[in-house]
């Protein structure tokens, strides 16, 4: 009987020490992230992700700034990874914060869009989703009908029209494409073109915004008929005007990626890329996708969207039109375009 006691009180004490290993081996990963819909990110990708990796996902939230800033500042930083809009992870490469990427490490990046494929290109984190910046404009009170950017020049819009401010995620994408409208790569004079086109525009445009609820607020009390804003703002002006249309011209537009980056003081590497190759899967690519969930664009080439889901999104034949922007010659032009940007527009 002692000896029966013996070896059960033995088998419970190695029993007990598995499941204290086990605990104990249950890693945590930091993801520093804006905070947004968060109850369906914790439903739909970090609760899977913690399931199946057996990890725990804490988060670290703010804006770009703040977060970037945070990160910055401390070289102690426990962040593991990172989402960043696409200028801000440039600042990110040039000041050395992330890891270089080994993409062996990523098999999912092998299915990326090209224009996502391309940023892989520099060695540093991938895209997990895309945005780019179209017309929106109330037929209803606007003169013309507007289907192409240099529409926004035309004298009947005088005072009718909003742009995103300079330092907002797409105020560098209406440079770049304002040098478009005047024939001048941009590269070649560092936006000077573009900027003089801005400031003929400037006739036409009553204000400059910074988010997307504003731009509802001066359509719905008719203070503007048209203005430059990226996709995934529509949705929240179409609910406050259900007239104002948006408009994707077909001579192209411009396109921002929002990136996954890893902290290169990261103590959870591995864990780390685990969670980015988990973020560019065909299925979590296509469940994002859906207006239900986060209603993110895809990056994933594999994911076929039709009907809602779809609709009004860098996708498909607009997503091979959307010019990638090159913050590397943009992010050191930034403090002139921001000055020049804010006389012509803000004063």
């Amino acid at each position: 009987m002692k000896k029966i006691l013996s070896v059960l009180l033995i088998g419970l004490l190695v029993l007990s020490g598995c499941s204290s290993s086990k605990e104990e081996e249950q890693k945590t990963l930091i993801i520093s992230t804006w905070g947004l819909s968060e109850d369906i990110l914790i439903e739909d990708v970090y609760g899977p992700f913690e399931k199946e990796f057996n990890v725990k996902v804490q988060l670290d939230t703010g804006t770009t700034a703040e977060r970037y800033a945070k990160l910055k500042n401390d070289p102690n930083s426990t962040v593991d990874v990172i989402e960043l809009s696409q200028k801000a992870a440039a600042d990110g490469y040039a000041d050395d914060l992330f890891e270089k990427i080994d993409y062996s490490k990523i098999p999912n990046a092998e299915k990326l869009i090209q224009g996502a494929k391309d940023l892989t290109k520099s060695g540093y984190g991938p895209a997990y989703t895309i945005n780019s910046i179209g017309i929106i404009y109330n037929p209803e009170t606007s003169p013309i009908e507007i289907k192409e950017w240099k529409d926004l020049w035309s004298p009947e819009l005088k005072g009718q029209i909003a742009l995103p401010d300079i330092v907002s995620t797409f105020g560098p994408a209406v440079v770049s494409m304002a040098s478009d409208v005047k024939g001048v790569d941009l590269a070649s004079d560092g936006g000077k073109a573009g900027l003089a086109a801005l400031e003929e525009l400037k006739p036409n445009v009553v204000k400059t915004y910074s988010k997307s609820s504003d731009l509802a607020l001066m359509f719905a009390s008719g203070e503007i008929s048209a203005a430059i804003v990226g996709d995934f703002g529509y949705p929240v002006i179409k609910k406050s005007n259900e007239a104002v249309k948006y408009v994707i011209p077909e001579s192209g537009t411009y396109a921002n990626f929002n990136t996954l980056d890893i902290n290169k003081n990261s103590k959870n590497k591995d864990l780390a890329y685990k969670f980015i190759n988990f973020r560019l899967g065909l299925e979590l690519q296509t469940k994002n996708a859906s207006p239900k969930t986060l209603n993110e664009a895809p990056v994933n080439s594999e994911v076929v969207l039709s009907g809602a889901d779809a609709e009004n999104k860098t996708y498909g034949d607009v997503a091979a039109r959307a010019k990638a922007l090159d913050f590397s010659i943009i992010n050191p032009l930034m403090s002139d375009w921001i000055d020049q940007y804010n006389r012509i527009m803000n004063q």
